[in-house]
């Protein structure tokens, strides 16, 4: 358990630093290009992502891993480890196969690498005991998903509600209508996009999308472990 607590303990300090110069002037910089862009321009992606992450929220909850409740902690961070490890190699290989293609199949790539980062969080939010066919559990995949995907900034102010989840419940959104998908996709978009831009050039793009997708896959299953740990030990 003291294991546990040290990686715990690691993680949430380096949430905590505040942004450094370099992150506080990207942002920026991406803010400011964010502003050039037109609010309807902003409005349809913002649609498509949302109709896209509530697509693959009510499917991918279908078939996750039955809770044995008899299991350790360390049983369970076992087996994650192992679910991680999976779905980093299927992400990997649909990142090799898309970036291949250039710019037509790069498209195809987000909804198809955003259906298996969604799937691999319902499976860790299983093995760790927690449902996510109930709505709250579903809005704290998303909140996990957002704290991976952002800035320094916006993981300040976000890793509070993860440590004390069951305290801010009265105050999260009532349905998803009212999550702020704007913000989510914004955060998503700009974390992603130097990461991902080089998927779309043919030749290079299978072998970028295949790093990429693998070491973004494996960063979301660190993060959500480790929310999903501070639950459990809570």
């Amino acid at each position: 358990m003291h294991y546990v607590e040290a990686e715990l303990g690691t993680w949430l300090y380096k949430l905590k630093k505040p942004p450094s110069l370099v992150s506080r002037l990207t942002h920026n910089v991406q803010g400011k290009i964010n502003g050039w862009i037109p609010e309807k321009v902003h409005q349809a992606i913002t649609m498509a992502i949302e109709n896209m992450v509530k697509g693959v929220l009510t499917g991918s909850g279908w078939i996750v891993p039955k809770d044995d409740h008899s299991l350790s902690l360390q049983e369970r961070d076992e087996k994650v480890r192992t679910r991680i490890k999976w779905y980093r190699n299927t992400a990997s290989a649909e990142g090799a196969l898309t970036g291949a293609g250039g710019i037509l199949l790069g498209f195809v790539d987000f909804p198809a690498f955003l259906t298996i980062k969604m799937k691999m969080l319902f499976d860790i939010a299983a093995i760790y005991g927690f449902s996510a066919k109930e709505f709250h559990e579903r809005l704290f995949l998303l909140y996990v998903f957002q704290l991976s995907f952002s800035s320094q900034k916006r993981r300040n102010e976000l890793i509070g509600m993860i440590e004390n989840w069951d305290s801010y419940r009265d105050t999260l959104p009532a349905d998803s209508d009212e999550f702020d998908w704007k913000r989510f996709q914004l955060e998503y978009r700009d974390y992603i996009d130097l990461a991902k831009l080089a998927q779309l050039i043919p030749i290079i793009g299978a072998g970028v999308g295949a790093i990429a997708n693998y070491r973004l896959t494996e960063h979301l299953g660190k993060y959500a472990m480790n929310a999903y740990r501070l639950r459990v030990l809570k």
